[in-house]
């Protein structure tokens, strides 16, 4: 089994989304500077003895050309070259999004849901309370401003089977999908039992190693504080139970030290 870490760009964004009271004002200093930073968007690709799967898609190559409202554009800027487009970032592992016919997204926001399109013919597997909250949420009212961290069109991708995850279970002969909610409704991570050692893939139920402590951090982004802290703990104790290494969904530091497509894990 392989699993390679697909570049598929960066968004920017105040420090305070990501961990929350980064940068407060006190009596003696109320005026603070803000800390802008760099998140790197990444996917993952595991190539196993069945074929691949896709974990998450990345953002939407027109994000900054009006595919995602004003108000998404201005908070979290995406930063993306050619080359980091998720159909280029497949192309250097010698893969196509036809090749894919199995994609678990992790939730639905607009860096892990934007390219379902290339994948109409996949099984995506998707946690079901973010995904009919999402639903729900783009459908409310034609505002995008009002939907949160969801694309409509992002929700409107038709493919081969959509599949509502509420359980942990084995997806595939050392890939297990793990139930992380807190920061959305549900999310899904996965645990990839790699020959080398174990991989613990959280997305944005752990942005960064400063969230992940000990002691854990809060988000500057919770929908449940008290699932999302749970959360954290269910995968430091899976991180102890196989000596597993995690990769920070949005660590821009510890983003440097993976190893990136076409180079790969195994």
């Amino acid at each position: 089994m392989k699993l390679y870490v697909l570049n598929t760009g960066y968004l920017e964004t105040d420090k305070n989304n990501v961990v929350a009271g980064a940068t407060v004002g006190t009596y003696s200093s109320p005026a603070v500077q803000n800390e802008w930073i760099k998140l790197p968007v990444m996917t993952f690709l595991i190539q196993t003895d069945d074929g691949y799967i896709l974990y998450d898609t990345g953002s939407n190559p027109e994000a900054m050309n009006g595919y995602w409202p004003e108000n998404l554009r201005e908070i979290y800027p995406l930063y993306q070259k050619t080359e980091e487009r998720l159909e280029n970032q497949l192309k250097l592992c010698g893969v196509s999004p036809e090749d894919v016919k199995t994609v678990v997204i992790s939730h639905l926001h607009l860096d892990h849901a934007g390219n379902l399109h290339l994948f109409p013919h996949a099984d995506v597997y998707v946690p079901k309370a973010d995904f009919m909250h999402g639903q729900t949420q783009v459908r409310l009212n034609p505002d995008p401003k009002t939907h949160g961290g969801y694309i409509k069109a992002d929700m409107d991708v038709s493919v081969k089977q959509y599949h509502l995850v509420e359980e942990d279970f084995t997806l595939a002969p050392g890939i297990e999908v793990i139930n992380l909610p807190g920061h959305t409704p549900g999310l899904l991570g996965l645990v990839v039992h790699l020959e080398s050692k174990t991989v613990i893939l959280p997305q944005d139920c752990i942005y960064t190693k400063e969230i992940f402590g000990p002691p854990a951090k809060a988000s500057g982004l919770l929908y449940d504080n008290i699932a999302y802290f749970k959360s954290i703990e269910k995968v430091r104790k899976l991180q102890q139970k196989y000596d597993a290494e995690i990769i920070f969904a949005h660590d821009y530091e510890f983003f440097q030290t993976l190893k990136t497509a076409p180079d790969y894990y195994e």
